[in-house]
This record gives structure tokens, sequence and C-alpha cells, in this order.
């Protein structure tokens, strides 16, 4: 299967246009702070996810795309802290990452099956 094929790597794509389009918003002083580490984040997620669908050991590669999507609810926090995302973006956001992150730990445990 090709990872244009896995769920997680369809449902991360749509999110990480959205984040994309978000982050270009956030104001000139944090664009190269927060803004930058948040969209290089998502894309390391997404670079993961494909790794993972052609990696004989996905372990790791699912290990490091939670890490990540912690990483981005903890950046995607202080930005609605600082009033940069409004609620209803944040509270968004924090569902595409539960659910992605539901996603990763499911195909992780799948992987430890016999």
């Amino acid at each position: 299967m090709g990872h244009e094929e896995l769920d997680i790597f369809v449902r991360w794509s749509r999110f990480l246009t959205w984040l994309l389009s978000t982050t270009e918003t956030f104001p000139k002083s944090v664009r190269f702070t927060l803004s930058s580490r948040i969209d290089n984040l998502a894309l390391n997620v997404l670079e993961a996810i494909i790794e993972a669908a052609y990696s004989k050991n996905k372990t790791s590669m699912l290990k490091r795309i939670n890490l990540d999507v912690e990483k981005l609810r903890v950046l995607l926090c202080i930005c609605h802290d600082r009033r940069l995302l409004s609620s209803r973006r944040y509270e968004h956001a924090v569902k595409e990452l539960y659910e992605t992150g539901c996603m990763a730990g499911g195909w992780h445990k799948q992987q430890e099956r016999p």
C-alpha cells in the first residue's frame, strides 16, 4: 500500500494545508519563531508518515510522529494563549492532532502484533 492510500496520510495532508494557511496569518513578529517551528514540525510529521509507509521498521517513525504531534500540541496551545489562534481554530487543531495521534498509535500497536 502506498502512502497516498493511508488514512493517516490523507488526514494529515488535509490538516497540513489548513495549518499552513493558518500560520501564514500570524503577525510578522512570530512568523520566524512560532510559525516556522510549527510549519517545520507539521512537515516532519508528513515526512515520517511517508517514511513509515515504506519502511520495514515502522516503530521508530511512528514514535517520532507521536512526539512531533505532541510538540505541535504544546506550540499551538502557546499560540492560543497568546491569542494568535481563536478558540475555534485551536479546538479544530487539537481534534486533528488527537485523531492523528490515535491513528499513529493504532498503527504502532498493529506493528507490535506477531
